[in-house]
């Protein structure tokens, strides 16, 4: 079941992440805001089949965001890399600028660090 507890978390956390405003339609903000203040817990079926999908959006956005971050930092390692590599006399590493998994990989890294 949902509690209050969960939604206001979940909320806070799409606020902090800025994708509240993005993501959600000004019903669906309207639902988690309304259910926020008068429902402790959601036992309604309906209710809480239209929350889940809500916050299905949410976190789905909240993903994308962090890869986005993750793509934008690791493509200026590896130019860095790149860069560096071709000085040292390597060829094969500027194809390292167009390998997507491996600027997400440098970015996670960096990110979690």
């Amino acid at each position: 079941m949902t509690t209050r507890q969960d939604l206001v978390k979940v909320k806070s956390r799409a606020l902090r992440m800025r994708v509240w405003f993005r993501a959600l339609s000004r019903v669906e903000r309207a639902i988690i805001d309304l259910t926020i203040k008068y429902v402790e817990k959601v036992r309604s079926s309906v209710l809480a089949g239209m929350i889940s999908t809500i916050i299905g959006k949410i976190l789905q956005s909240l993903e994308e965001g962090f890869v986005v971050r993750a793509e934008k930092v690791g493509r200026k390692i590896v130019e860095e890399l790149c860069a560096i590599g071709e000085r040292w006399g390597n060829k094969a590493c500027s194809t390292w600028e167009c390998d997507r998994c491996f600027i997400i990989f440098l970015g996670v890294s960096a990110l979690n660090t």
